[in-house]
């Protein structure tokens, strides 16, 4: 293994890092609002790093170009989907989540 596939599988390691925290990110917000918004940011980079080391240690042929293809594709259409989704639920009135929530009072 020499130090560019090193340095292709350390920046994959880190994507699979970043798209395992918004899972659990996920898993453990509140609400829908924080729900989306972890999951869109750390995603989205996730993938970003995740491609950029494949296309590290793939070198600069036909594959990379297509990679590089599905990053920009990705990088304009996950934050755009998830603000799209974000304002449809504030437009149907989807209430955030507050600490001291009247409804959790009466749990």
């Amino acid at each position: 293994m020499n130090l560019i596939d090193i340095a292709g599988v350390v920046i994959i390691s880190l994507g699979i890092f970043f798209l395992m925290i918004g899972s659990i990110g996920l898993l453990r917000l509140p609400d829908f609002y924080s729900r989306a918004h972890a999951t869109g940011k750390s995603d989205t980079l996730g993938l970003m790093m995740v491609f950029s080391g494949l296309i590290i240690i793939e070198g600069f042929h036909m594959n990379s170009i297509k990679i590089l293809l599905v990053m920009i594709f990705v990088g304009f259409t996950s934050p755009t989907a998830t603000n799209a989704i974000m304002r449809a639920a504030y437009r149907f009135r989807l209430r955030p989540w507050f600490k001291n929530d009247q409804k959790d009072k009466d749990r």
